[in-house]
């Protein structure tokens, strides 16, 4: 059990999830932002992490994003991840810290990966272009655990989870993840004849798992898990963009007809199809349904945009 478990990177989408659940966990828990501590400078996270004194991190802070940012920052987002990920695990060491867990992302694999993505596969070539600086650095997060591991004896382990969404996601149109965007822009546009335009044609498939199971993958990690080998830890159910288009049009009662995929934009990756195998076989672990999760996020979304708007997130990331 843990004393004391500080969560970086609180108020993004999986830090807020941990958050909303925290209270089922017998731990003084401290959540922590920018505005804490600039998590980019070596000297500010010792010197904050000294002082709170946890016994267990989990490591979620990153700078990232939609397409839209990725193409911009290839260069600020890949320093700023190697940076916060190496000067929280340069902290942990130093402070002697029982547990750290460091989350990487799917988009780091390959895109000519053998399907389903397996864990071993993440150097066998270089990411998609359209985010090498963030995907770089989180590679980056795999032989650091290792060296880690061997050299200071730091309990440092790694989730890479897939496409997270829920409450409190990142709704700015600027540099929003494509479901969140497509959730407000749906609802933005519920009242009017306008076409709803989406980039591609629709086809690539994409795996989304739900917030609240991503957050109860990194608290059963930290409590249960201590091993250099990385793990897939997010859902195998996979969507096309076109049926998650239709599914929020359904829940925001907008006419089907009035979604135009426009081919003369880039698909990204077709698929990137995760094996969740050796983390399910470890946890046995279960999964919020798509379907289910659309809906609570939904739901949230609408409540918040009519009586909360001050609490949904849509100011840009974007520098300039």
């Amino acid at each position: 059990m843990f004393r004391k478990i500080a969560v970086t990177g609180s108020s993004a989408v999986a830090g807020t999830a941990i958050r909303s659940i925290h209270e089922e966990y017998d731990s003084e828990f401290h959540f922590l932002s920018s505005r804490d501590c600039d998590l980019r400078n070596p000297e500010q996270t010792l010197a904050f992490f000294e002082k709170l004194k946890p016994d267990g991190i989990i490591h979620l802070a990153a700078v990232s994003g939609g397409i839209g940012l990725s193409l911009k920052h290839q260069g600020s987002m890949l320093r700023d991840n190697v940076f916060m990920n190496l000067n929280v695990m340069e902290a942990a060491r130093k402070i002697g810290v029982t547990k750290l867990v460091m989350a990487l992302t799917t988009g780091m694999y390959p895109p000519n990966a053998p399907l389903p993505l397996a864990e071993d596969t993440i150097h066998e070539g270089a990411p998609h272009g359209s985010n090498y600086g963030s995907s770089f650095a989180k590679r980056l997060v795999e032989p650091a655990i290792r060296g880690y591991r061997e050299e200071y004896g730091l309990s440092v382990v790694g989730l890479i989870p897939n496409g997270i969404f829920g409450e409190n996601d990142n709704f700015n149109f600027e540099d929003a993840p494509m479901l969140p965007a497509l959730i407000r822009r749906f609802y933005e546009n519920r009242n009017t004849t306008d076409e709803i335009v989406i980039w591609g044609d629709g086809t690539p498939l994409r795996e989304y798992t739900y917030s609240r199971d991503v957050a109860r993958a990194f608290l059963w990690t930290l409590h249960n898990y201590n091993d250099a080998q990385i793990l897939n830890s997010g859902t195998t159910e996979e969507l096309s963009i076109r049926d998650i288009a239709l599914l929020i049009a359904n829940h925001m009662g907008v006419d089907p007809m009035r979604i135009r995929f426009d081919t003369s934009k880039p698909n990204g990756v077709f698929r990137k199809g995760t094996d969740n195998s050796r983390f399910l076989k470890l946890s046995g672990f279960e999964y919020t349904p798509f379907a289910e999760g659309l809906r609570l996020t939904v739901e949230w979304f609408i409540d918040a945009y009519k009586n909360r708007p001050d609490q949904l997130r849509l100011y840009s990331k974007s520098k300039g």
